[in-house]
């Protein structure tokens, strides 16, 4: 069998910088929960995403719940959640007891629509009721509208929580993604452009933004009061990163740059490869104001073409290649039917149905991209 092609693996350092920090822990015994390689990440990643504050947890999922925490959501509170999502965007939700209303996407971006998330506070304007926050979420790395979301938020007091979990790296008109709202969220999963085995990072962008990264600790080691004895005033959550994952998560920040340099070579050799095929369209990246991280490589069957994402994912399958559907939106999830979607055309379900994913892993070879490509390649030619 042909060697194995991944979506998305993990990618350590070629110069070992993950081994060094942990040779550190282990050297001076931090290898549990807290310690330097947790405080140092926490203040590298605001170097590099201008974040005002950070807080280093075991998940992108564990930041979203104390984010949606952080902003006051709880039992019976609307909050306005992109569809075409992975499902943790929505099920911190849910984790407060809270109402989720779905909003479709926008083809220039694949992400949340401001127009559709417009006619969303206006449905419950006059209903009487404004959502607690709005979860957007910066879809395979592209940037959400957040000019035209911001205005459409402030307007409607109504903060923001970005779900910037696959947009490490991305800017959009100069600013990283993440450091929009009042909240952003990074993820560290192994899948990521950049991975700490596990892992994520709350980023907190408000005036008080110190203060309520230190209250987002608090709640993450178990709201432990400081006393003599073990004291609790208040819910808390084993969600704390360890001192070891840390210590990888600062070797993979030393080579992010070269990662999403590699990401988006990936990228434009796709573009390059199937700008002969009609039907085939690449995902949008919008470089004129912004520029993606690429993490993953996605494109979309156009109306009419006969092959579809799953006949892609078959073909790369007998090859030992792994693709993808893209994310199933979630107001077709059977957990989440029962709640409201704004449509905008049901341009996610649209996505869904007509993209997918390819290999985007950043120790692909050349020949490994050839081989991806020739594959898909062949099935327009067996239809000629």
């Amino acid at each position: 069998m042909s060697k194995r092609i991944f979506l998305s693996s993990p990618h350590m350092s070629d110069e070992g910088y993950e081994m060094d920090y942990i040779k550190e822990a282990f050297d001076t015994n931090w290898i549990a929960p807290l310690g330097e390689n947790v405080n140092q990440f926490e203040s590298e990643i605001c170097e590099v995403t201008g974040a005002k504050a950070a807080v280093a947890l075991s998940a992108g999922t564990a930041a979203l719940h104390l984010g949606l925490k952080a902003l006051g959501v709880g039992k019976g509170d609307l909050v306005f959640c992109q569809s075409l999502t992975f499902s943790a965007s929505a099920n911190p939700i849910i984790y407060q007891d809270a109402v989720p209303v779905f909003i479709d996407s926008e083809e220039d971006t694949w992400n949340m629509s401001p127009e559709a998330l417009e006619t969303a506070f206006k449905k419950y304007e006059m209903k009487g009721v404004r959502p607690k926050a709005v979860i957007v979420v910066h879809l395979y790395g592209i940037a959400a509208r957040m000019d035209e979301i911001q205005e459409i938020c402030k307007r409607y007091d109504t903060p923001i929580l970005e779900d910037a979990a696959e947009s490490l790296g991305t800017s959009y008109k100069g600013k990283m993604t993440g450091t929009f709202g009042d909240y952003g969220i990074l993820s560290f999963n192994g899948n990521k452009i950049i991975t700490s085995s596990g892992g994520g990072m709350l980023l907190c962008n408000t005036e008080n933004a110190e203060k309520m990264a230190e209250k987002a600790r608090f709640w993450a080691t178990q709201a432990r009061e400081p006393e003599r004895y073990y004291q609790h005033k208040e819910l808390g959550y084993n969600y704390r990163m360890s001192n070891i994952t840390a210590g990888i998560g600062r070797g993979q920040l030393k080579v992010l740059s070269q990662r999403i340099d590699k990401k988006r070579e990936i990228f434009t050799v796709y573009e390059q490869a199937f700008k002969e095929i009609d039907d085939i369209e690449m995902m949008p990246l919008h470089e004129e104001y912004q520029r993606c991280n690429c993490w993953l490589s996605s494109i979309i069957m156009k109306e009419g073409c006969s092959i579809t994402p799953l006949d892609i994912q078959v073909a790369l399958e007998k090859d030992n290649i792994e693709a993808r559907h893209v994310w199933k939106p979630m107001h077709l999830q059977p957990f989440f039917r029962k709640y409201d979607y704004i449509d905008n055309g049901n341009i996610s379900e649209n996505i869904f149905k007509r993209g997918v994913c390819l290999p985007s892993d950043t120790k692909m070879a050349a020949e490994d991209l050839t081989r991806v490509i020739d594959n898909i390649k062949g099935l327009w030619k067996s239809g000629e």
